[in-house]
Order: C-alpha cells, then structure tokens, then sequence
C-alpha cells in the first residue's frame, strides 16, 4: 500500500506512527513548517518521518502544478490528509488509485471547518470525535469512510479533549487500515444538520461578561493553555482568565462586577464565574484568591475596552 501523506500536529504524528507500524509503504510527508508565532506543544509528523528516513516536503503552497507532477510521479494507491492545514488541489486529489482521505476532528457533518476542538468546547457539546472522509473539492464534504465518538467531559480543554482525540485517531487507523489494504472498506455520503465554523483569533477570546456563567466557562476551557486564553480588561489592562468554575449563587451586581474575593467570584449576565486561574497582562499567573488579595479589585467591574 504505497501512501502519500500531508500531516502536521499530534494527531499527525500519531497516525503516521500507525501508517509506518502498519506497514505502509509512505512514499513521503507534506507538512508544515513551524510558526513562530505559535506555541508548540505537540509532536510533529516530521521527527518520525526523519526517523524513518521518510521524505519530507514543507511548501508554503501547493498549488503549484509542480507538485503535482511529483506526487503523480510516485504512484500513490492513497493520499492521507493528517490535520494539514492547507486545501489540497483537486489535480492532486485525482492522483492516487484508491482515493484521497482527511481526517477531520469533529463528527461530521456537524463542525465542518477550523478548529473544531476548540468549536464544540465553546458550543458546550457533550461529545464530538474524528471523521475519516474522501476529500473533495468542498471543505470536509465527502463521503464518509470511518467515524470514531469522544466523550468531553464537564472539566475537558482544549488541551485534555485534544489528546483524547489523539488516541482515538491511533484506535480509528488500526481499525480502519486492514480495511484499506484488503480493498474492503466502505463509504457513505453525510446526513443530517450540517454546521461550519472558521478559524479563531486571539482576540476571540474577550469574555462577554453578560452571556450566562456556563458560556463563559465554555470559552474560557476552549481556549486556555495551549491556546493564547480568555480575557477581559481590569483598569485598562488584559487580564487573562485560565481557570474557572461556574456557580449558581446569585450576588447583587452587574455582569462583570468583582462581587467576592475570597473566593475570587465575577458577575455574568446569569450565575457566577468563580476564578480559580489568572494572569494580568505582564504579570506571572496566579490563583485567583491570590490576585484578588494582591491586586486592587474593590468594587471593581471586568469588561470593556482599554
């Protein structure tokens, strides 16, 4: 089974780990150079292609039919798309004999798009789980080959729920990859509600203090480390918010209102946000008792602008 692969980041890695463990044939891996803009916490497809002497190709586009040519010159029976972060040409798509495959991070339809860690955190969702589909032309729109469930749990980030994801992805191509070998897998196109989410910035995470205590907690879990966090302003500075927990006690105030500092308790449009985990802006990070005590916070209101 001769493979092309395009992959970065862990689940990347973990799935050319079974690709090589399974004894594919990887003619070479695509990947992506690192940003250094961006914190890298995961291991990267790249050390064990290098590992096993694996060709490796990190072009900024792909769009250039040269790549194409020399995909094409290999002979590929499939390209795998690994949490590559680029679309791939159709001209490239057409090349390999059995198909080409993407393993999206959401169970689609539903999250279709970026980030979808990060996406079904923020919408609160009780599981989520990894779609291995046919690739075509349209994001994350072709027939479906294999699909594996994770649970999120209640105290899941971004983080913990992505490593989740990894070893599911490792438990999906070992059942998946004899199917592909003996030529017995199957497809079937999507059905049901379908739902698209783009990619999110930095400044995404400004907490809106006036949705409910639960919404908050959601972004906050979604986006915090790895991630670059969820904040809100405290006198004209960022104040990060790593670590919270939602409570039903009711305090008399509005949303954003600092109404306790032992515990550290915020103000939302409905219910409380108890900080556990906090870092203003400059600052190393602390607990949120710690901060209150250490910082002015006296009838102070989060929120705003600087």
């Amino acid at each position: 089974m001769r493979v092309v692969v395009f992959g970065y980041h862990e689940i990347g890695y973990v799935c050319l780990e079974e690709l090589i463990d399974f004894g594919a044939d990887v003619l070479c891996l695509f990947t992506h150079k690192d940003d250094p803009e961006e914190e890298i916490w995961f291991r990267r497809p790249r050390a064990i292609a290098e590992k096993h002497n694996i060709q490796i190709y990190t072009p900024e586009s792909i769009k250039d039919k040269s790549w194409a040519d020399t995909i094409s010159s290999l002979s590929p029976d499939i390209i795998f798309s690994f949490y590559y972060r680029n679309m791939i040409p159709k001209d490239i798509l057409e090349i390999p004999r059995t198909g080409a495959f993407n393993l999206h991070g959401s169970l689609l339809p539903k999250f279709r798009g970026r980030v979808p860690v990060n996406w079904v955190l923020v919408a609160g969702e009780k599981e989520t789980g990894l779609t291995l589909h046919y690739m075509v032309e349209k994001p994350d729109a072709g027939d479906i080959v294999a699909q594996r469930e994770v649970k999120i749990a209640f105290e899941d980030t971004a983080y913990t729920l992505f490593m989740k994801m990894a070893d599911a992805a490792k438990v999906l191509m070992k059942e998946i990859l004899p199917q592909f070998r003996d030529g017995t897998f199957k497809s079937a196109p999507q059905v049901g509600p379908s739902s698209y989410f783009g990619g999110r910035k930095p400044e995404d995470g400004l907490i809106p203090w006036d949705k409910d205590a639960m919404s908050i907690y959601n972004l906050i879990r979604a986006v915090t480390h790895p991630y670059p966090g969820a904040f809100t302003w405290l006198d004209g500075k960022k104040l990060f918010i790593w670590k919270a927990y939602p409570e039903d006690t009711l305090y008399n105030g509005v949303p954003g209102m600092i109404v306790s500092k032992r515990p550290f308790i915020v103000n939302t449009g409905k219910g409380v946000l108890r900080l556990l985990k906090v870092q203003l802006d400059g600052e190393g990070e602390l607990d949120g008792e710690a901060f209150a005590e250490t910082h002015e916070t006296e009838n102070k209101t989060l929120g705003g602008t600087t």
